[in-house]
């Protein structure tokens, strides 16, 4: 599969966000960080990782943007269709970038829109962020949801890189018997799981967590711990592998050495769930809707908390598949379904899938799991 995306998918991009701009009455975008940068301009590079330096990119509500970047990533972002590139020796404590972040947004002309959805994050100090302001004479405001709005729905070429990331971790996934058995470390199984996913072809495994113990473990979230599998035990593995920029993220559950009737039941009712969750990820339903499908079959009401999110460039991104959330689902969204049953006080068991919302039936992104538990 080719990698980046050809010059034509990101000026569409701009085009929507401007027509889009344009009826909102702003006059640029100021985006600031690594996701949003990258979703037009394909900028892509792990040198996000260090905080001591702000990246920009200006979108105005015609023409082609503006990069406003350090001197160290001029080369990479000379590589993308961007042409219009500015740059200076960051980090500068007495003027990091603010000059001239402001002389490119004065060029454009405001009011100035800054993405404000949930999720979203403001990647510059706040000071710079005044000082901008003063010395550009501009309006900021929020984006008024422009940037989440267009990202919440995928192209085709987004959608099958996703489904390439689901692909890698899916034969990973395969490979796990190879790597747990009773007697090993639960945070050997960790470390050998990210090591599949690399040989299988993922770029970097950024999130990787799960948990293991015979009625089931006590989170989702935690790293793992030094405790050694026992026959008997659940293993749950739950993996955001990335390929090319884009992530998948959904989990397995495997029975060590043998599989309980408590741990095979309740596997089999959260493929059940799973199952209806997509039956109900239909265009027009709401995010609520979807929640609502799988919460009926494994109980709990709103205290089930979210069972599933949006998914793409970032491991979470945009609505949240929960008792409130009233997003109306929209062909090209891709989703997760993750809903969890409780096997006793304090230990559970969760399962998740990958999913495109199509203009009929959703499509499975990630391979689809069984009723049957897995042993190993």
């Amino acid at each position: 599969m080719t990698r980046g995306f050809a010059a034509e998918e990101f000026r569409a991009r701009v085009a929507r966000a401007q027509a889009r701009m344009d009826k909102a009455g702003l006059g640029a975008l100021l985006l600031t960080t690594e996701p949003d940068v990258r979703y037009f301009t394909g900028y892509l590079t792990r040198f996000w990782e260090s905080p001591c330096r702000a990246w920009y990119l200006v979108v105005p509500v015609s023409g082609e943007p503006i990069a406003v970047i350090p001197s160290i990533g001029a080369a990479l972002m000379g590589e993308t269709w961007i042409s219009d590139i500015r740059t200076w020796p960051a980090p500068d404590p007495e003027d990091d970038g603010v000059s001239l972040l402001a002389e490119a947004l004065g060029e454009v002309g405001g009011p100035v829109g800054l993405p404000s959805h949930q999720g979203k994050a403001l990647r510059m100090p706040l000071n710079d962020l005044e000082a901008v302001k003063a010395q550009s004479g501009l309006a900021f405001t929020d984006d008024r949801g422009i940037v989440a709005g267009l990202r919440a729905v995928k192209s085709e070429a987004e959608i099958a890189k996703i489904a390439q990331a689901c692909a890698i971790a899916g034969r990973a996934f395969d490979r796990v018997h190879e790597i747990a058995a009773p007697g090993v470390v639960l945070s050997r199984v960790f470390r050998d799981f990210q090591r599949l996913l690399l040989e299988e072809g993922a770029d970097w495994v950024p999130y990787l967590a799960g948990g293991a113990g015979p009625e089931g473990y006590a989170d989702v979230i935690s790293p793992a711990s030094d405790a050694r599998l026992e026959r008997g035990d659940v293993l749950m593995l739950d993996t955001g592998a990335v390929w090319d920029g884009y992530f998948c993220d959904y989990d397995r559950n495997f029975a060590i050495g043998e599989a309980s009737e408590a741990q095979r039941a309740a596997h089999a009712r959260l493929i059940e769930a799973t199952q209806a969750g997509l039956e109900a990820a239909r265009p027009g339903a709401r995010a609520c809707d979807v929640w609502r499908a799988m919460a009926d079959v494994v109980g709990g009401g709103e205290e089930a908390g979210r069972l599933g999110h949006g998914l793409g460039m970032q491991l979470t991104e945009g609505l949240s598949v929960s008792a409130k959330d009233q997003t109306v689902l929209e062909p090209g969204m891709v989703i997760t379904l993750e809903p969890g049953v409780e096997l006793r006080p304090g230990k559970i068991m969760v399962h998740e899938e990958d999913i495109v919302i199509t203009s009929n039936v959703p499509k499975p992104l990630s391979p689809w799991a069984g009723l049957d538990l897995p042993v190993i």
